[in-house]
């Protein structure tokens, strides 16, 4: 499994005063008995997130961005391989999560560490009260009183927006709408005021107006606490209302990472320029089809030795089959996974 890290790599250069993720691994076993070599889910990401700050981890379905949200958060199933580094800033410290025992973590997961998970139906029990399933998030991590964790319940609750939000509280998660359901997910991750949000495609399952009004939520919530916040999505014009710097996957790759405006703006490898390219705008001749890579994310026990997106990429050199191509800094504080780099 070839790394293809150069000597500095983006979480080195000092960036990042909450979390450094540093050639994180994923692999998942062939075999039911864990041995051999696996199938790579995540290979050698590499980011850093500063306090305060939004990174946006963008890619198609299949590359890696949830495997990596739920490692980071260590939730993977127990046959999981993990490898890599995960340096957490925690109270002053700082501690690998990777390493940390499950009696360390699970204070940490829920308190500091929280996460909006993707579809929230089947994340919230559907026999519990949705306000009994906050609260519970409360008590799990504070030594309160019922009636006091209530009281903050409700208080999260209102904070996110849900109107006649003492009522909703004892009502089940069928009763509410998908984006009142999302609303209390998101209550749950921020009642204990985290240092790190992980939100896993927030507002995919929700119609536009819903997810401009989540959108502008999570907004108000970051300003208001000072949230650090990793938002992931396939949808590029969402990640570019809320991300200050975007990082891009490809099956289980980063591919590019820089600030909003270089990504989107200059895009230096070419999966990422085809990705936007395919978004359609105003602009864009309606006579015309549009834009499309051709050929699809490669199955996890198909991935290319060298670059992943060599098989559909038109500006592919003999160099990108034989490795994995290194993280090249294109500009200042702006990398790319690209032998033929074109920031142009």
């Amino acid at each position: 499994m070839p790394s293809g890290q150069p000597a500095r790599t983006p979480a080195l250069l000092g960036m990042a005063d909450l979390l450094e993720v540093r050639n994180l691994v994923v692999e998942f076993p062939r075999s039911s008995h864990g041995s051999g070599s696996g199938l790579v889910a995540v290979r050698d990401l590499s980011f850093s997130l500063r306090s305060s700050e939004v990174l946006g981890l963008v890619g198609e379905s299949g590359s890696g961005k949830s495997v990596t949200s739920l490692a980071l958060m260590r939730l993977l199933p127990p046959h999981a391989r993990t490898s890599g580094e995960v340096r957490f800033a925690n109270g002053g410290g700082a501690c690998d999560l990777l390493q940390l025992p499950d009696a360390a973590m699970r204070p940490l997961r829920g308190s500091q560490l929280a996460m909006i998970f993707q579809e929230p139906m089947t994340a919230l029990n559907p026999v519990m009260r949705v306000g009994d399933q906050v609260a519970e998030a409360v008590l799990a991590h504070n030594q309160l009183a019922k009636s006091e964790a209530w009281k903050r319940t409700l208080i999260a609750l209102q904070e996110v927006g849900i109107a006649d939000f003492e009522r909703r509280a004892r009502d089940y998660p069928h009763q509410l709408s998908g984006g009142m359901r999302q609303r209390v997910m998101i209550a749950m991750a921020i009642v204990n005021r985290p240092q790190l949000l992980i939100a896993d495609e927030p507002t995919t399952a929700l119609d536009v107006t819903i997810q401009a009004q989540i959108l502008e939520l999570l907004a108000q919530l970051r300003a208001k606490f000072g949230l650090t916040m990793l938002f992931i999505s396939h949808d590029l014009a969402v990640v570019s209302q809320v991300a200050d710097r975007v990082a891009v996957m490809y099956a289980g790759n980063l591919v590019e990472l820089g600030s909003k405006r270089a990504i989107f703006e200059a895009p230096a490898h070419p999966y990422t320029r085809g990705l936007l390219n395919a978004v359609p705008t105003l602009k864009t001749d309606r006579n015309r089809p549009l834009a499309t890579i051709e050929g699809t994310v490669p199955p996890l026990h198909a991935v290319p030795p060298g670059c992943p997106f060599e098989p559909r990429c038109e500006s592919r050199v003999e160099e990108c089959a034989r490795s994995l191509p290194p993280l090249t800094e294109v500009s200042s504080g702006h990398w790319a996974r690209c032998p033929v780099i074109n920031a142009g």
